[in-house]
């Protein structure tokens, strides 16, 4: 997957709702005893096909997801979604984790776990069946995620892409 195709956000001017997705206590055990940190991983969207993740390590929790709300603003990204809906069938890895993404019909609902369901909810995909595969860490599974909506496509794009009118996408 190249990054032509990802199309980049500034967070700017953008009204952005925060999911918190995971948060973790890590131990460090050194000479003077523990030492406990918290790790954070958090969604944020617009609910209008927007949506990024970001990562925040700190010692208190509060400042943890204020971290990682502030790495997600950076890495936002544009999905594309028809009539609430994902476009097409679409896998997404990332490491052990696998997802499996489909178009679903209008009043579904979203059909996801965990991680899987913040990104979903953030980006605005209302109805959609999902399916998580092979590692369920949540880092992982909304890494995976992202890969399936970035490489989501509508038919405006591909009839771009490949230089030719709508109808003969369609048409063949």
């Amino acid at each position: 997957m190249s990054n032509a195709n990802i199309k980049r956000v500034k967070s700017s001017d953008i009204e952005l709702k925060d999911k918190l997705v995971s948060i973790q206590r890590v131990t460090k055990v050194t000479k003077g005893g523990r030492n406990f940190t918290f790790s954070a991983i958090v969604v944020v969207g617009n609910e209008k096909g927007i949506v990024g993740y970001g990562l925040g390590k700190a010692k208190e929790v509060t400042d943890a997801i204020t971290k990682g709300i502030d790495d997600a603003k950076k890495n936002l990204i544009k999905v594309a979604i028809v009539k609430g809906t994902v476009p097409h069938e679409q896998y997404g890895k990332f490491s052990g984790s696998l997802v499996f993404l489909k178009p679903a019909a209008h009043g579904t609902g979203v059909i996801a776990g965990g991680a899987m369901r913040a990104v979903l909810e953030s980006v605005g995909v209302t109805d959609v069946l999902a399916k998580s595969k092979g590692s369920s860490n949540p880092h992982n599974v909304v890494k995976a995620t992202m890969d399936a909506l970035i490489k989501m496509r509508d038919a405006a794009t591909v009839a771009q892409q490949r230089g030719i009118s709508m109808e003969k996408v369609f048409n063949g």
